[in-house]
C-alpha cells in the first residue's frame, strides 16, 4: 500500500466519469466500432464501446463514460469484449495505486436506473478491484443498500474499507458504516440541505461527530468533509473551505483525518489540474492530511514540487482566495498561454 503524508482516496472509479468521443482515450478500430485505447501493464490495449452507447445521446453530446462502459462489458461483453472490460478495470486499478493512492472509490450509483443491476454492478467492480490491487476499497453511493452490498465483499486482509459518506442526510448510512466496522467519510451537509457558511459546517459536522461517536466510531477511523464548491460560482468558496479545515483540525485534535472532494473547487475554469493541486497544497497547509482526488495529477511528490514563488501559483491563490475578482487575471493569464 501507497504511503505518505497526504492520503488519497483515489476517485477514477466512478461511473460518471466521461472521456471525450473527439479526445486521444477514443479510437476506431479496424472493423469499424469505436472503443477506448489504454495500457494493460504498458501494453496498448482498446476496450470496445457497446453499440447502444454510441447510438446514445451522450455519445452525440461528444462525451462517454468510460468507467460504465467497462463495467458494461465486464458484466455483459462476450470473449474479448468482456476480457477488456475487466483488463480495464484493473489497469484503472494499478494505475491509481501506482501513482500513490491509499484507497480505491468505487461508485457505481449511475450505471443503471435499475437497482438489481446496480447491486450485481457493485459486488461484481468490487471482486475486480481486489484482485488487482492490494488497497482497499472506498464504497461510494448514496443508497444504504448499495453499501452494504459493496461493504460485503471488501477484504478486511487489506485493511478497514471505507465508507463514502455519511451526513445528518445521509443518517440511514451510519449503521451500515459502524456494523461494517469501516472507516468514513463524514459530510459538513445538513440535515436539509447544504451549508453555506463555515459556521454552519461546524455546526453540522458537530452534531453529526456526536452521532458518529455514539455508534462507537474512533476519530481515527473518521475523515471529515468539509464540502467543497466551485469558485466558478462564488470567488469566497475557497477561503470557506480553508477556514473549515483549520477550524475543525483545532476542534478535533490531530487523530481526526479529512477526506473533501478537493476537484470540486476548479469546476467550470480552464487549467483545472493545476487549481487543484494549488489549492490540495493550501488545504494541506491549514491541517488537511488527505483528499478524494484523481492520484495521477494530485500526489505528495506533485504537491512538494509546486514553486509557490511562480506566477502561475500567485495567480492561482489570488483566485482561490477570493483576490482575484470573478478570476479575470487568472483567465487572461491562460488565454494569453502564461499558465
Amino acid at each position: 500500500m501507497a504511503t505518505g503524508r497526504f492520503i488519497i482516496v483515489g476517485e477514477n472509479i466512478h461511473c460518471t466519469r466521461i472521456r471525450l468521443t473527439a479526445g486521444k482515450f477514443v479510437v476506431t478500430l479496424p472493423d469499424g466500432r469505436s472503443a477506448l485505447a489504454f495500457k494493460n501493464k504498458g501494453v496498448p490495449c482498446t476496450l470496445p464501446i457497446p453499440p447502444a452507447v454510441v447510438a446514445g445521446e451522450e455519445w452525440r453530446n461528444g462525451k462517454v463514460r468510460h468507467m460504465a462502459v467497462a463495467v458494461w462489458q465486464g458484466l455483459y461483453g462476450k470473449g474479448d469484449d468482456q476480457t477488456a472490460g475487466v483488463a480495464y478495470l484493473e489497469a484503472m486499478a494499478r494505475e491509481q495505486e501506482a501513482t500513490g493512492a491509499h484507497f480505491l472509490d468505487l461508485n457505481v450509483d449511475e450505471f443503471s436506473m435499475d437497482q438489481a443491476e446496480k447491486l450485481r454492478a457493485v459486488v461484481w467492480t468490487a471482486e475486480v478491484l481486489q484482485r488487482a490491487s492490494p488497497l482497499p476499497l472506498s464504497i461510494d453511493s448514496s443508497n444504504p443498500d448499495i453499501l452494504q452490498a459493496g461493504i460485503d465483499v471488501c477484504d478486511r486482509a487489506r485493511g478497514k474499507p471505507m465508507i463514502n459518506s455519511v451526513s445528518l442526510e445521509r443518517a440511514a448510512s451510519i449503521p451500515v458504516a459502524a456494523a461494517a466496522g469501516a472507516k468514513i467519510i463524514a459530510s459538513a451537509t445538513g440535515a436539509t440541505g447544504m451549508p453555506d457558511t463555515v459556521a454552519a459546517r461546524l455546526a453540522n459536522v458537530a452534531e453529526l461527530m456526536t452521532s458518529l461517536e455514539r455508534h462507537g466510531f474512533k476519530r481515527t477511523d473518521i475523515y471529515l468533509d468539509p464540502l467543497v464548491f466551485p469558485i466558478s460560482v462564488d470567488g469566497a468558496n475557497g477561503l470557506a473551505v480553508l477556514d473549515a479545515i483549520s477550524a475543525m483540525r483545532e476542534a478535533y485534535g490531530p487523530e481526526i483525518h479529512f477526506a473533501p472532494g478537493l476537484s470540486n473547487i476548479s469546476y467550470g475554469l480552464p487549467k483545472r489540474p493545476l487549481i487543484n493541486q494549488v489549492f490540495t497544497r493550501l488545504c494541506r497547509e491549514r491541517g488537511c492530511d488527505g483528499g478524494i482526488v484523481d492520484p495521477l495529477q494530485i500526489n505528495d511528490a506533485i504537491l512538494d514540487g509546486l514553486d509557490p514563488a511562480s506566477e502561475p501559483f500567485r495567480l492561482v491563490v489570488d483566485l482561490l482566495l477570493g483576490r482575484d475578482e470573478y478570476g479575470m487575471n487568472y483567465i487572461t493569464a491562460t488565454r494569453e498561454g502564461t499558465i
